[in-house]
């Protein structure tokens, strides 16, 4: 087992992965730019090494600089966290070079499952269901169009090596075709330095559901239940929950099944999900993530396993610590992000928390780095904290999350508590039925009234 985690990230992951390694005698190095010198994670890891300025690219997307610090400090091995370079191919086979583990898969898997094209070639090829789209990627307005025409519209031009609803955009009707195929490649250019964009038929009120896989080094996999992703805005996530409301038990096996094999035959090591869209009783694979996902609590809470500590010892090279058969889901989980926004306009808010309590209670669990004068920098993403509550089904959950929320402080900044207490008084999440563009809608018909 490893002696020493170097933390390539910040916030409430990195608090997270701190309390895992101080449970299993591991200990921990953070690295962090200037802008979070007096975070909780600095504060609570055995070291931390200054890496930057505030700009995530001078600091934890500084690959030299956070090699530098394990090097000096004597990890063993790294941990990315989400986000920033957790699936960054480059980084993992760098981290493997210098001579440390890369808490993760492989270089290789990363960047085969990191470009979306490749990505749904391979896993169709091991028997996932997926979108109908294009073969490959598309390299013309000439050639989209007649691939959408011969397909349907509408269709969704989405970025190859995208994700967060960058470089995507639909076409309802042949005549935008163009417009929206220059659309994506620019963004996808600039937000992933790669214009390259494929097409998918595009669903029009599919579920956003995931599947949490884990595999390790002696050929074993396993999943662990889904979770349903699809209270979203822009294509970004505000809520997840576990089991999903519409799934029956039979399908949940099937497709965990199907997920796992998959993983079983990729040869995956770590924490992943594989992501799919699912409409009138069918799935379609949306994308793998190789990395753990910010959601991940709902699964630890329904299953009462430890996803952290699994993906530690099996970077460490040892056999999963759970089979297929040897835990059962419990209960119900919800989890909600808390941003520090604007709930009605969504505009950033950071600043200094002036006060601040957290939610207490049978089944109530606050991941997050604030405390009471900190203050919130304005150069990173604005999820400040993650409420995740437990209970014996999900009408109990509902009530206790909102009991929850009521229960939670935070001045200073405003936040999206009072959005997310509004969505779960909504009918139609308290009889779970919604989709992917419900929230939007609804917030549409909110703010016309």
């Amino acid at each position: 087992m490893f002696k020493k985690i170097l933390i390539a990230n910040r916030g409430e992951i990195a608090l997270r992965i701190i309390r895992a390694c101080r449970e299993m005698d591991i200990e921990t190095v953070v690295v962090h730019s200037t802008a979070d010198t007096s975070s909780m994670p600095v504060r609570l890891a055995d070291e931390s090494v200054c890496i930057g300025p505030p700009a995530g690219k001078d600091s934890y997307l500084n690959i030299p600089s956070i090699l530098t610090a394990a090097a000096l400090t004597g990890a063993d091995a790294i941990h990315p966290g989400y986000g920033f370079l957790s699936e960054n191919a480059q980084f993992a086979r760098m981290v493997e070079e210098h001579g440390f583990t890369f808490i993760g898969p492989s270089p290789e898997l990363i960047e085969s499952m990191g470009d979306k094209v490749c990505a749904k070639q391979t896993v169709q090829e091991l028997g996932l269901p997926v979108v109908p789209g294009s073969e490959g990627a598309i390299d013309s307005v000439e050639d989209g169009l007649q691939t959408s025409i011969d397909m349907g519209f509408p269709v969704l031009i989405k970025a190859a090596s995208g994700g967060g609803g960058k470089g995507m955009q639909i076409v309802e009707k042949a005549e935008d075709f163009a417009l929206a195929y220059n659309t994506a490649r620019t963004e996808a250019k600039a937000n992933f330095g790669d214009d390259t964009v494929y097409l998918e038929k595009y669903l029009k009120n599919p579920r956003h559901i995931e599947i949490q896989v884990f595999g390790d080094s002696h050929g074993n996999a396993i999943h662990l239940g889904e979770r349903d992703c699809s209270i979203q805005r822009r294509h970004q996530k505000l809520l997840e929950e576990g089991p999903s409301p519409v799934l029956s038990e039979e399908l949940r096996e099937e497709i965990g099944s199907l997920a796992a094999n998959t993983v079983r035959k990729l040869g995956f090591e770590g924490a992943g999900t594989i992501e799919f869209l699912y409409e009138d009783g069918k799935f379609y694979f949306m994308e793998m993530n190789t990395r753990i996902q910010v959601e991940h609590p709902v699964t630890e809470m329904i299953t009462g396993i430890d996803l952290i500590a699994e993906q530690i010892r099996i970077a460490a090279g040892e056999p999963l610590n759970i089979a297929q058969n040897g835990f059962r889901f419990r209960g119900h989980a919800i989890e909600i992000r808390i941003n520090a926004e604007d709930p009605d306009t969504f505009m950033p808010s950071p600043g200094t928390i002036t006060q601040f309590h957290a939610p207490g209670g049978l089944g109530v669990r606050f991941d997050s780095a604030i405390y009471s004068g900190y203050s919130i920098p304005p150069y990173y993403d604005s999820m400040i904290g993650k409420l995740i509550v437990h209970g014996r089904n999900r009408e109990e959950c509902i009530k206790r999350l909102l009991r929850a929320i009521r229960e939670t402080v935070v001045e200073g900044v405003k936040t999206t508590l009072p959005l997310h207490e509004w969505i779960l008084k909504q009918p139609e999440f308290i009889s779970g039925d919604y989709t992917i563009k419900w929230l939007e809608e609804k917030l549409a018909e909110k703010n016309a009234k």
